[in-house]
């Protein structure tokens, strides 16, 4: 069975559960730990960032060679169209994605979490000792932003992140106001991608990621529930009842809850 190391609120590794789910794949979710997790994934991948494909002796890091190794491997129900200007846009779309969506995304979600002390607790893991979650809530928001500033994620650049995002998520409703999907009459990787990096803006209304049942359908203040991004949110959620598979859907050992990581 095809086992995804990952992170459960890693954008990258959403984008890749998405693309295993609408290729219809079995998969079996393996939960790195920050730290001694990653150590171990190393040593599996040559590499200590999530999300990383083990498919029996074959080992594939990056959300998009994870993609076109997929597309290559399991065709069936392709997400890379054949008509060369619909790939084109297609690998285009989801490149820009990659480098727009997720990077901005990430900015703006640790804006969040300086700002909003409640919301940081709220998405660590369900087993972490409440003491660790008194200390990480407790940390004083001017402590964030110097920690922020640290790694390009200050006030200004959060802020900076946040109206280009703006400016993308226009685009994206002017795109989807009267067709189906980004490029074709179906699904494409730019789609997959699109709507799999954008669960950090705003987490589904559905039982699709391990989260506190608190932080479903809700997002960052400003982009989540604003209604001039309706169209928006609303094609992903339908993508994500058409495709993808909620928790608990098949058998014990895929696509279901994460388990600890086990390294071979």
């Amino acid at each position: 069975m095809l086992e995804l190391y990952q992170f459960e609120i890693s954008q990258f590794s959403e984008k890749v559960r998405l693309i295993l789910d609408y290729k219809g794949l079995e998969y079996k979710k393996i939960e790195v730990t920050p730290g001694v997790g990653q150590i171990d994934l190393f040593k599996l991948s040559g590499q200590r960032q999530v999300p990383v494909l083990k498919d029996g002796d074959t080992i594939v890091a990056d959300s998009t060679e994870i993609a076109l190794y997929l597309e290559d491997k399991y065709p069936e129900r392709p997400i890379i169209p054949t008509d060369s200007l619909a790939k084109g846009q297609s690998l285009l779309i989801e490149e820009w994605a990659d480098e727009s969506i997720a990077l901005k995304g990430r900015k703006v979600f640790f804006g969040a979490l300086n700002q909003y002390q409640n919301f940081r607790t709220s998405i660590l893991p369900k087993d972490t000792p409440d003491i660790i979650k008194t200390i990480v809530g407790g940390i004083p928001p001017e402590f964030m932003n110097i920690l922020g500033v640290g790694v390009g994620f200050g006030g200004e650049a959060v802020k900076e992140a946040e109206k280009a995002l703006k400016q993308d998520l226009e685009a994206l409703c002017l795109i989807l106001e009267n067709r189906p999907y980004l490029v074709e009459d179906q699904p494409t990787i730019a789609d997959l991608t699109v709507a799999g990096l954008s669960i950090i803006l705003k987490f589904p209304d559905g039982n699709y990621l391990d989260l506190p049942s608190e932080l479903k359908g809700k997002g960052i203040p400003g982009l989540a529930d604003n209604s001039a991004y309706d169209i928006f949110f609303n094609w992903r959620d339908r993508l994500y009842a058409d495709f993808r598979k909620p928790l608990g859907f098949s058998s014990p050992n895929s696509g279901n809850s994460p388990t600890s990581i086990a390294i071979e």
